[in-house]
């Protein structure tokens, strides 16, 4: 952790946001794509989600741990999530010193991105109104949809369709306990089990008649894929037949037994599916294509979504941090972490 906040402290930032990447050695920034060379406020809330966290862990320790949690603190409070609203109620996921704003990404629900605007909330120093949630976010209302997905009860309108990409229910609940938290427009253990439920039974039917999935294999999600990189989902169009392990290992919290079924089908397979660092990113049955290969995005919510199934530890950590909590608050949210008398 002080590496990892020592070079955090020294590398590029932009009004406090963190780049999509950098140079992993210099610091320096290396552009996504032509335009995308400054913050990069989807990413930064990833990263700040998991600082928050281990601000909580070594917050009471002792007098070495209690000042890396301080340094920990400060990259928090300097990131000023009020500059990337663009002034406007909405959050913008790019700004660059060259481009400016012409990215023009406008961050709308419902995506992964649930948790930027709860730490945008909840800032103490660059802080933004709830409407900046109410208008942007919800859309006035509009991210309500109630609708049905491979016959589940659903509440949120997703862009890609009835469902999408099963990253969406993991990243932002790394930290973020959706254990009965709710809000004006969901429930969101609720709408995150069925989401899930909703990948897993479009895998089930398997409309595409691709090798391999079944109840024992399924999970659509970003990842490596027979066509480059790829955000699988439950539709049509954007499966490929590719399953990726972290689909539905990630949604250990949701789903625990089908969860741990997918699980003990690919150790099965460890041959062709399991390396050093677990189960490989992605295959296809069907393209007999199993890539020797990785991908840190998806291998880290494994490790993550396993912890909080057994001990709840990242969940508490983060939702224990007075900040968010009175960021919840702000948003009406509703949660068993939250103090009610406060």
């Amino acid at each position: 952790m002080e590496k990892i906040v020592s070079f955090l402290e020294r590398a590029d930032k932009f009004h406090g946001a963190f780049p999509h990447w950098w140079d992993g050695e210099t610091g320096k920034i290396k552009p996504f794509s032509p335009k995308d060379d400054g913050g990069d406020l989807v990413e930064t809330a990833f990263l700040v989600q998991g600082l928050l966290a281990a601000h909580q862990y070594y917050a009471n320790g002792n007098k070495e741990e209690r000042e890396l949690a301080a340094r920990m603190d400060k990259l928090w409070r300097d990131v000023d999530w009020n500059w990337y609203r663009n002034k406007e109620n909405v959050l913008f996921w790019h700004w660059s010193p060259e481009h400016q704003w012409d990215m023009n990404f406008r961050v709308r629900g419902f995506n992964e991105c649930l948790i930027m605007y709860i730490l945008a909330a909840a800032s103490p120093t660059h802080g933004v109104p709830a409407k900046v949630y109410h208008e942007g976010w919800a859309e006035n209302g509009a991210i309500v949809k109630p609708h049905t997905a491979e016959n589940l009860p659903m509440n949120l309108r997703y862009q890609t369709g009835n469902v999408g990409p099963l990253f969406w229910a993991h990243y932002s609940f790394l930290g973020l306990d959706p254990n009965g938290l709710k809000d004006q427009y969901a429930n969101y253990f609720d709408e995150m089990k069925n989401y899930t439920l909703a990948n897993r039974a479009y895998c089930i039917r398997n409309p595409k008649n691709y090798k391999g999935y079944g109840e024992n294999c399924w999970g659509l999600t970003a990842s490596y894929s027979v066509k480059g990189y790829a955000a699988h989902a439950p539709n049509e169009k954007e499966d490929h037949g590719v399953i990726s392990p972290t689909a539905a290992l990630s949604s250990i919290v949701y789903t625990p037994e089908e969860s741990i079924d997918v699980m003990k089908y690919l150790y099965q397979k460890k041959d062709k599916t399991w390396g050093d660092y677990g189960f490989y990113d992605a295959f296809s049955e069907t393209e007999n294509w199993y890539p020797q290969q990785y991908l840190a995005i998806d291998q880290g919510p494994i490790a993550i979504m396993i912890e909080n199934y057994r001990s709840q530890l990242l969940w508490n950590l983060f939702m224990q941090h007075p900040d968010i909590q009175k960021g919840l608050r702000k948003l009406g949210f509703t949660s068993p972490h939250l103090d009610k008398k406060k």
